[in-house]
């Protein structure tokens, strides 16, 4: 059997929710739809749901998940992912989206908004593919490259990445890849504002301003999230 074939038969199911999985022989509960994903998707958190089964059937065989990831799969991943839509528009290239993280919550959330998932692995580029389709998200594309290799053919209203490094490594692979007056808007933990500081070469280099940290989903039934917000002048 071909990796494509494997892939597909991995997916083929989608009867949903998916409530459990089998992980080293030990059953393993998946986090149950929360309330607060109503609000953030409107009438596509059905297609948010889709989704979310996909990545919990797949994602310990293609290593887009680790064991403890299922019982927090929604707040963790799906549900804060999505939290950024609001500061999103025109074009955005999502790098090393991996699962697709932040790139397919978004764009469910945000059929409005042009999204390229960047990621240099040929096995999540195939299921990144796969779930574009399955998913029928016409607002998506995936390039399978590193983001240094796109710089001379890709430019993006703003650009955004989650969990891939820090500040300091992040801006030089991203700010190439947005437009002049763009942003980038990379999601980070608690120490975003640290991070700035630690990049402040960086930034100064790369010539980016009106640095700052937005948090998000403060006024909804979930952990806020924040990212790091700069214009690319």
């Amino acid at each position: 059997m071909s990796e494509h074939e494997d892939l597909t038969t991995a997916s083929a199911n989608k009867e949903s929710p998916v409530t459990e999985v089998v992980l080293d022989g030990e059953t393993v509960p998946v986090e149950p739809r929360p309330a607060v994903a109503e609000a953030i998707f409107g009438d596509r958190v059905d297609v948010a749901q889709q989704y979310a089964d996909a990545l919990a059937r797949d994602g310990e065989t293609l290593g887009l998940l680790g064991p403890l990831e299922y019982p927090r799969l929604w707040t963790r991943h799906v549900v804060n992912s999505a939290l950024i839509a609001p500061l999103l528009n025109g074009t955005v290239g999502d790098i090393g989206s991996g699962a697709g993280l932040p790139g397919i919550p978004l764009a469910i959330a945000r059929p409005d908004v042009q999204f390229t998932l960047i990621d240099p692995m040929e096995r999540r580029h195939t299921w990144l593919t796969q779930q574009i389709k399955s998913l029928d998200l016409t607002n998506v594309t995936a390039v399978r490259a590193r983001a240094e290799e796109l710089f001379d053919t890709h430019t993006f209203d703003q650009v955004t990445a989650r969990g891939v490094a820090a500040l300091s490594k992040l801006i030089p692979w991203t700010a190439p890849l947005v437009r002049y007056e763009g942003e980038l808007v990379l999601m980070k933990g608690k120490n975003a504002e640290a991070e700035i500081e630690k990049a402040a070469k960086v930034i100064r280099r790369f010539g980016l301003v009106d640095v700052r940290v937005e948090e998000v989903g403060t006024d909804l039934d979930t952990e806020p999230t924040r990212a790091v917000v700069a214009t690319v002048a």
